[in-house]
C-alpha cells in the first residue's frame, strides 16, 4: 500500500487470543450463501447457539440440493427460519430481501458466504470472468454494507479465502474478490461497524473444495483441510475477540514457505518464526545453484536421468503422486491430468528447483515430461550446448505447428517462412537450395506436416 507515510506490505502473524464478550446470535441472522456445504455448517452452528430467526438465502434457494431437509432439521431445534432464493449481487433483489425481514426479529448479523468459482489463467481471464466470480462475492459484500448502513448489527461476518493473503495459481480473479472483503471490513472498523473478515484456508467436507483438483493442490502447497468444527470454534473467537480481519488455515510451513518463495523471497511469512526456519537454510537459490553444479558434473545419460527425475518427480507432486516413477516421461501432461493452474504450480516449482525463470505456458510448449527436461538442459547447460538448444526451440516449433489444421498452413506464412529457412541454412552449408526448396514449393499441406514430422520428430 502507497500512503503519505510510506509504502507498506503486509505481514502474516500469529493472531493473539483476545478477551472479549462472548458473542451470541440473536433475533434475524441473514446467512447468503447458505445452501452451500459450509452455509449449512454455519446455520446449524447458529441455530445451536440460540438464533432465534434464520433468513437463509443463495441463488437457487429452496431448489438447491438438500435445502428441504436443511429447513426441516433447523426448524426441529426451535428456531425459525426462512429460505428464499436470492441473487445477492442484484442490489434491488437484496434490498427486497431485507425488506422482508420481520419486526419482531430485526436483522442483528450478517454472515456472507455467497461466492463462485471461474478459475483459469490471468491472460484467460476477460472481464465477464471477473464480474462473474466479483458479483457474488465483492458487490454483494458492498450492497449488504450499504443497505445495513442504518442497522445496529452485532456481527459483519465476510467469508474470505486464503487467496486474498497468499494468492493463488490460476484464481487471479477470485483473489481480488476476497482481498475486497478484507478492505470492506477494514473500512468498516474504521467507521465505527462491526466488521470481521476471515481469510479461510480449503475447508473439509463438500463445498468449493471438494473438487479432486483443489484438493490435490491444497495438499501439494503443504496445506490440510479445516475440520468444520475446529473451522467454526476459530470463527467464533475471532468474533468474540474483535477481529477485523484473520486468516485461518492448516498449515505445514515445512512444506508450504519453500514453495511460496520458490521463486522469489516473501516478506508476507517473515514475522513467522516456523516459515523463517524452513526457507532461511540450505534452501531456494543455495538448493537451485547446487543441483545446477551437480548437473555440470555428470555424463550426458546421467544428466538426462537427472533432469527427467526432477520435472518427473515435480510432477508428482502437484499431481499428488507417491514419486517420480508414477509419471511416464513421454505422456503428455494434458493426459497426465495438467491443466491451467496446475500447469503454473509445475513452472513455479521446477523453476525454483532449478533455479532459472521460466514461462508460464511451460508445458505448452513441451509436451511431455521428456520434452521439458530437455528444454530445461538446454536452460541450466554450458557453451557447448547450442546446437541442443536450438533442437529444443525446433521441437517447440514442431509442437505448435501439430496443433495448426491443413487450411491454417495452407492460408498462414509458415511455409513460406519454412522455405526461407532451409534456404538460409542451405547457403551456410554450401548447398544446393534449389533441390530442397523444390520439394517444398509443390509440396501440399499434408506433405509439411510429413516433413516437420520427419525432420523435428512428432509433436
Amino acid at each position: 500500500m502507497i500512503r503519505e507515510s510510506g509504502a507498506h506490505g503486509r505481514r502474516l502473524e500469529h493472531a493473539p487470543a483476545r478477551a472479549g464478550a462472548p458473542w451470541k446470535p440473536s433475533g434475524t441472522v441473514l446467512v447468503t450463501g447458505a445452501t452451500g456445504a459450509v452455509g449449512a455448517v454455519v446455520a446449524r452452528r447458529l441455530a445451536a447457539e440460540g438464533a432465534e430467526h434464520l433468513l437463509l438465502t443463495s441463488r437457487r434457494g429452496p431448489d438447491a440440493p438438500g435445502a428441504a431437509d436443511l429447513v426441516r432439521e433447523l426448524t426441529a431445534t426451535g428456531t425459525g427460519v426462512t429460505l428464499t432464493a436470492c441473487d445477492v449481487a442484484d442490489r434491488s433483489a437484496l434490498a427486497g430481501l431485507l425488506d422482508s425481514v420481520p419486526a419482531q426479529h430485526p436483522l442483528t448479523a450478517v454472515v456472507h458466504l455467497a461466492g463462485a468459482l471461474d478459475d483459469g489463467v490471468l491472460d484467460a481471464l476477460d472481464a465477464d470472468r471477473f464480474a462473474r466470480v466479483l458479483g457474488p462475492k465483492a458487490d454483494a459484500a458492498l450492497h449488504l454494507h450499504e443497505l445495513t448502513a442504518g442497522l445496529d448489527l452485532s456481527a459483519f461476518v465476510l467469508f474470505s479465502s486464503l487467496t486474498a493473503t497468499v494468492g493463488g495459481a490460476g484464481q487471479a480473479n477470485y483473489a481480488a474478490a476476497n482481498a475486497y472483503l478484507d478492505a470492506l471490513a477494514e473500512h468498516r472498523h474504521a467507521a465505527g461497524l462491526p466488521a470481521t473478515s476471515v481469510a479461510w484456508g480449503p475447508w473439509g467436507g463438500d463445498g468449493m473444495a471438494a473438487h479432486g483438483a483443489v484438493r490435490a493442490s491444497a495438499r501439494a502447497m503443504g496445506m490440510s483441510l479445516l475440520d468444520p468444527d475446529t473451522a467454526l470454534t476459530a470463527l467464533g473467537r475471532a468474533l468474540d475477540g474483535g477481529d477485523t480481519t484473520v486468516t485461518v488455515a492448516d498449515v505445514d510451513w515445512s512444506v508450504f514457505a519453500p514453495a511460496f518463495t520458490s521463486t522469489r523471497p516473501s516478506p508476507l511469512l517473515s514475522a513467522l518464526p516456523e516459515a523463517r526456519r524452513t526457507t532461511g537454510g540450505p534452501g531456494g537459490a543455495d538448493a537451485a545453484d547446487g543441483f545446477a553444479e551437480k548437473l555440470a558434473g555428470l555424463t550426458g545419460g546421467e544428466r538426462e536421468r537427472a533432469l527427467s527425475d526432477l520435472v518427473c518427480g515435480q510432477a508428482a507432486t502437484v499431481l499428488g503422486y507417491g514419486d517420480a516413477g508414477a509419471v511416464e516421461p513421454t505422456t503428455a501432461f494434458r493426459d497426465l491430468g495438467f491443466d491451467s493452474l496446475t500447469s503454473v504450480d509445475l513452472r513455479n516449482r521446477i523453476s525454483g528447483a532449478a533455479g532459472v525463470p521460466l514461462p508460464a505456458t511451460l508445458i505448452f510448449d513441451y509436451a511431455t515430461p521428456a520434452a521439458l527436461a530437455k528444454y530445461l538442459g538446454t536452460e541450466l547447460a554450458g557453451a557447448d550446448t547450442s546446437v541442443d538448444s536450438v533442437v529444443a526451440e525446433l521441437e517447440r516449433v514442431a509442437a505448435r505447428l501439430g496443433d495448426l489444421t491443413a487450411e491454417d498452413l495452407e492460408q498462414s506464412r509458415v511455409t513460406t517462412r519454412l522455405q526461407n529457412l532451409l534456404k538460409d541454412l542451405d547457403k551456410t552449408l554450401g548447398q544446393d537450395a534449389a533441390a530442397v526448396t523444390g520439394r517444398l514449393e509443390e509440396a501440399s499441406a499434408d506433405d509439411v506436416f510429413a516433413f516437420i514430422d520427419k525432420e523435428l520428430g512428432s509433436a
